[in-house]
């Protein structure tokens, strides 16, 4: 009896079993991540360590919240935990991602040798256990990262279904351990994969005619006299209802608590992602039906094989004259033949290909199409688990032939050449899987009518910058499939990429026109995929670059909002629009209706802080960069621009926080010359010289014409008596901005006052008047350089041109006077009578490029150097101090991202 049949394997099988696995997959280990790995992996949050793990139980697969309508409703936490793991180890370094996936691989097959020993002999258990070890159809699942769902889920199905057939006891009495261990299997099954919850009903087919060793016929004459009451229930068959009534129990509660993570909501698929879903009776069931011999032939064929079924890869099947369906009808053919021979002729034969025919089947389901649409045509990594049932039923048949002597030497030629070619096809098609560009072009050879394919590789060459080569094959997807909306958007971004704005708009008006039109107060969740809404966002953004369409771009974004209340990136992209057209208020509520449906998005809070600063609320912003990074403690941004608000805010308590920040910018972004500028800056008001110094050179290293940390490090240079070292930084300040104001009255004032170069003083204030008239301070400078020129006449025409523009600065009617004096006077004091202004309201300037706004202010840089003078400079250094803070300037210029 095949339930008497349990066999332990041993090291031989199992080291045989890993090392074909090793030598199939090893080059796996240098491949990417690839198609479905780039949302599952690259782009997905939770694998972070800052996410908490409850937020693995309440997204989906990909990371999106179970409760938003885009969300796949894909629920496997459990595998997203083993991700997570890779992550901690090697963050996202692929190959240890490929290295688990190969692991979790040579389990399943280990685990699946002791499940063939059940039903097959030892030989033909290993011939199984090998055909599905090297299975080429297998790469999509172990290969492709995101196909681990399927290995894991395997793991835990299988070892459910070993526990299960331990839980028949002497004289068919209940184990209940076993049976307890079975049902928590279950559960983690399908946590990994939703298919996992399918082994209960391989369990039920296992229990009625394997352990208990009905046939169909005896099952439903049992049945017929139970019902006519011609007999009782045996108790060992009562006690065989009892676990039943306990597996279907504990599927329904399983069953219960999936239906309430997807909030009672099927995902929402396109009809480009499943065409038959939406084709009208008999079109629909006849291509699903179709579906399952073009499954059955990739497992006995896999010659060609296709990382994307989808679109118009298997033409719909529209009519009953279509050849086709020969195909689905010699399939139902053979499978109803299987079925009733398995079911309703006793012996170990008619067993063993029923739980093949079970393990091909019942997996299936769920992805079948029959019962409910999933978002694709075909899917190899589907196939994972059905495959079992199909190298049980060919190592079974192999058994058969091989039996009978005159084919006994031809059946271990074929086996062996059928292993062989399987494992060197698996190599070969590993390889497809290394990078993106190589899995869709490889797809192309298999397929050519599939506009998503040419799409993919659109996206491959795009990310590689190679935009001209991308729409070609843009292009060619839009001639494949000319209303696929996506595809259209994919142009459109790619000319927009080129810089060929007008094609752009093009491209996406035809995307728009293929939209279902707006009908005002009408909802378009079930008829519009939110990625094609994205067509409105890239449109308006597109024309808003035209300051006279700002307008025309705001209704784009709310018509999207029309079409889906829920559209959070509608509402961020028209925020940034709102502000952009000065309507600060506007935009905040803009920012916190994006909240209401996403509060833990570190990006919004960081955007609402942004308002904030514009509606000059400095600690109101400082709350929400707070709160970005609290939800994101990497966010760059809000670490940037919350250290600058705490800089500036002149808390000397709130400093060490915001150096804290900047050196884990920095640390992130050691390219960016902002960062050190503003460490500087930090220092320099901290009276850390030597340490400001020290991050303005390293600014100036990474951006030599960086404008703001030459000035200032110039500006430190001459607060600390360095005043000839400043020289040569101002030199190449001006070198970059020959107009720089600032810094020519400080090159003038180290002229005049260190070099005692009257010449080169005179030059500098000479080119500030020049370029500003009406500066006051350059205006005055240069009359100082008349007065030390001894030419009292120009000097006292000077000062009355700058008692013009400043009448009411003290200082100036004093020197003016002074000046009159000398000249009524018969001799002439051979030194200065009054100092040239050293730097009149010169403040040091703070940069911030990455920041929403740029600033320049900085510290009180009056130095004076010392003169002999006259009693009066007291009284004059007293009104220069009060002109230094009159002349301060802060510019504030608030930049869009």
């Amino acid at each position: 009896m095949l339930v008497e049949k349990m066999a332990d394997i041993n090291l031989k099988e199992v080291t045989l079993i890993v090392g074909v696995v090793a030598v199939c997959y090893w080059n796996s280990l240098f491949c990417g991540f690839v198609f479905d790995d780039v949302s599952a992996i690259l782009d997905n949050k939770d694998l972070h360590p800052s996410t908490p793990l409850k937020t693995l139980f309440q997204n989906d697969f990909w990371g999106t919240p179970m409760s938003e309508e885009r969300s796949h409703k894909s629920y496997r936490p459990l595998t997203v935990l083993t991700f997570r793991l890779n992550y901690l180890i090697s963050e996202l370094k692929p190959m240890s991602y490929h290295l688990l996936n190969m692991i979790f691989h040579a389990v399943v097959s280990v685990i699946f040798l002791k499940v063939c020993k059940l039903f097959l002999d030892n030989r033909s258990s290993v011939i199984a256990s090998l055909l599905f070890a090297v299975h080429p159809v297998h790469t999509e699942a172990v290969t492709g990262v995101v196909g681990r769902a399927e290995l894991l889920s395997s793991i835990f199905f299988l070892a459910a279904f070993l526990s299960y057939t331990k839980s028949k006891g002497p004289n068919n009495s209940i184990v209940w351990t076993p049976i307890a261990l079975t049902v928590i299997l279950v559960a983690v099954a399908t946590l990994c994969k939703e298919q996992g919850i399918t082994v209960v009903g391989i369990c039920c087919v296992y229990e009625v005619f394997i352990a208990q060793g009905y046939t169909l016929p005896l099952l439903y004459s049992t049945a017929e006299q139970f019902l006519r009451g011609k007999g009782r229930i045996p108790f060992s068959k009562l006690q065989t209802l009892i676990k039943l009534i306990v597996l279907m129990l504990s599927t329904l509660l399983l069953v219960v608590f999936r239906v309430q993570v997807i909030q009672s909501q099927l995902p929402v698929f396109t009809r480009f992602d499943n065409p038959a879903a939406g084709s009208p009776t008999p079109t629909r069931q006849l291509t699903f039906n179709y579906l399952l011999p073009v499954n059955a032939w990739l497992l006995l064929n896999p010659s060609e094989l296709c990382c994307d079924w989808t679109m118009g890869t298997i033409p719909l099947i529209e009519s009953f004259l279509d050849i086709r369906n020969l195909a689905t009808f010699a399939f139902f053919c053979l499978l109803g033949a299987l079925g009733v021979f398995s079911l309703r002729y006793p012996g170990d034969s008619s067993k063993t290909v029923l739980m093949a025919l079970c393990l091909m089947a019942l997996p299936f389901i769920p992805a079948s199409n029959l019962f409910f649409p999933v978002g694709f045509v075909v899917a190899e990594r589907v196939l994972y688990v059905p495959s079992m049932g199909f190298c049980i039923l060919v190592a079974h048949g192999w058994q058969k032939i091989s039996k009978k002597s005159v084919l006994k030497k031809l059946s271990w030629v074929c086996l062996s050449m059928v292993i062989f070619t399987h494992a060197l096809k698996t190599v070969h098609r590993n390889w497809d899987w290394e990078s993106e560009y190589t899995l869709f072009t490889s797809a192309l050879k298999v397929n050519k009518n599939n506009a998503k394919l040419w799409n993919n590789v659109g996206h491959a060459l795009e990310n590689e910058k190679n935009f001209e080569r991308a729409l070609k094959y843009f292009l060619q997807a839009t001639y494949v499939q000319p209303d696929d909306i996506g595809a259209h958007m994919n142009v459109g971004r790619t000319y927009k990429n080129l810089n060929r704005t007008k094609e752009a708009e093009e491209s996406y008006m035809m995307a728009k026109s293929l939209m279902p039109q707006v009908i005002p107060g009408r909802k378009y969740a079930t008829r519009v995929a939110p990625n094609h809404l994205n067509v409105y966002v890239n449109l308006a953004n597109l024309i808003r670059v035209n300051e006279s369409r700002l307008e025309e771009a705001d209704y784009l974004y709310r018509q999207a909002i029309s079409m889906r209340p829920d559209f959070k990136q509608a509402y961020i992209s028209r925020g940034e629009l709102l502000l952009k057209m000065n309507k600060p208020l506007e935009a905040k509520g803009a920012y916190l209706k994006a909240l209401e449906l996403d509060r833990n998005n570190a990006d919004l809070w960081y955007n609402l802080a942004i308002v904030f600063i514009e509606l000059k609320e400095p600690n109101e912003a400082l709350k929400f960069f707070n709160r970005a990074l609290e939800l994101n403690p990497d966010h760059k941004l809000a670490l940037f621009n919350s250290a600058i608000v705490m800089q500036e805010s002149g808390e000397v308590n709130l400093r060490a926080e915001a150096r804290k920040r900047l050196l884990i910018y920095v640390k992130g972004e050691p390219q960016d010359a902002n960062g050190y500028f503003n460490l500087g800056m930090l220092a320099m008001d901290e009276k850390k010289d030597s340490e400001a110094e020290m991050w303005m050179k390293k600014a100036i290293k990474l951006q030599a014409d960086f404008r703001s940390a030459l000035f200032n490090l110039a500006l430190l240079y001459s607060q600390t008596e360095k005043e000839l070292m400043a020289l040569p930084v101002l030199e190449e300040l001006l070198k970059y901005y020959p107009d720089h104001l600032k810094g020519l009255i400080l090159k003038g004032d180290i002229l005049m006052n260190q070099k005692k170069d009257v010449p080169g003083a005179k030059k500098c204030f000479e080119k500030i008047v020049e370029l500003d008239p009406n500066n006051v301070q350059g205006k005055h400078n240069l009359c100082v350089v008349y007065f030390e020129e001894k030419d009292l006449l120009k000097a006292e025409r000077c000062l009355i041109e700058t008692l013009a523009l400043a009448p009411h600065e003290e200082y100036v009617h004093r020197h003016l006077n002074i000046v009159r004096d000398k000249i009524s006077s018969s001799t002439l004091i051979e030194q200065p009578i009054f100092p040239p202004a050293k730097l009149l309201g010169m403040k040091g300037e703070k940069h911030a490029s990455q920041s929403k706004s740029n600033r320049e202010s900085g510290k009180n840089t009056d130095k004076e150097t010392p003169h002999k003078t006259m009693k009066e400079i007291k009284e004059i250094e007293k009104k220069r101090v009060a002109a230094l803070k009159r002349l301060e300037e802060i510019e504030r210029i608030l930049n869009g991202e």
